[in-house]
């Protein structure tokens, strides 16, 4: 049972955004988790590149070639002032950087597309990937789709051709807040192994130890810190701080999924984890005054 007090009658700040879902397979275990983590692992959603994660891993039996494999997601925020046709040509730009660069190069990879709900549309690979065979590439009828075939040195990637997208709910996110350094591991490994469950999910920074706020004295950096809540500057900040007492530590975990329904889910059973540890004071969540995101999830309205 949550104790509402525990949590602050506050709310996180969501977006609109755009996904894609694909699978990576691979022959062996090693370079699978090589593949999928090479490529999800650096979210840079906030310097207007891409987010992404490993949804889950799945089994010889959950994978069109019937090799382990996993589900990935990647995501770009819908800027304000730009067209469709604008965001979709740097989402193809900055997917194709991750799948040539993190995944072609690791041996015997394929790419398949693994959309589970109605595409909005979609994106030609042969463009941005397939000519990676300098014109030297093919497609085939593979596993029943339309699959890229390119000639590289150690013979050869697959990528399937047309890889959906569609819109989702990025930015979901929840801070515990913590007294302890052992409660800001062990709550946040227990919150995303039950975030881990839930089919449509990713949490693109896992445990996240640096918030960030819009407002910056440096611009060229990017978001900067989110300074009245950094327990260091505590003492010196003063009566701004926002601190609370008996809190050391403040992570956040950040959530995007296909809908609001299941970045709600997640947002719940992941509080709930969290406040089941002992060291964890209270949840609070981050926003921006409504300033930014379309979204604002209320997190005592999810109990």
């Amino acid at each position: 049972m949550v104790e509402k007090a525990r949590i602050e009658n506050t709310y996180a700040e969501a977006f609109d955004g755009l996904y894609c879902r694909v699978i990576v397979t691979a022959d062996d275990e090693e370079t699978l988790m090589e593949a999928a983590g090479d490529a999800t692992a650096t979210p840079s959603g906030v310097i207007g590149r891409l987010d992404s994660g490993i949804e889950k891993w799945l089994s010889k039996n959950e994978t069109p070639d019937k090799r382990k494999g996993a589900v990935l997601q990647f995501w770009k925020g819908l800027d304000k002032g730009k067209s469709i046709k604008d965001l979709l040509r740097r989402f193809e730009k900055e997917l194709s950087y991750r799948i040539r660069q993190d995944i072609l190069v690791k041996p015997f990879t394929t790419v398949f597309n693994a959309l589970s709900v109605k595409a909005e549309g979609s994106i030609d690979m042969m463009e941005s990937v397939g000519h990676c065979g300098d014109g030297f590439e093919w497609e085939e009828q593979l596993y029943g789709r339309s699959m890229i075939i390119i000639p590289i040195m150690v013979p050869d990637f697959i990528v399937e051709r047309y890889i959906g997208y569609a819109y989702g709910i990025s930015g979901g996110n929840f801070w515990y807040m913590c007294e302890t350094r052992k409660a800001v591991m062990d709550a946040g490994k227990r919150a995303l192994e039950v975030i881990g469950q839930i089919e449509g999910v990713i949490t693109p920074f896992n445990i996240c130890s640096a918030g960030s706020k819009p407002e910056t004295s440096f611009p060229a950096i990017g978001p900067t810190t989110n300074h009245p809540y950094c327990p260091s500057l505590k003492e010196k900040l003063g009566y701004t701080s926002k601190v609370p007492e008996n809190v050391n530590y403040i992570p956040e975990i950040v959530i995007n999924g296909i809908s609001m329904q299941t970045v709600k889910k997640a947002m719940k059973l992941g509080i709930e984890a969290a406040l089941n540890v002992d060291g964890v004071v209270k949840v609070s969540a981050g926003n921006y005054d409504g300033k930014l995101g379309r979204y604002k999830i209320y997190l005592r309205e999810l109990f």
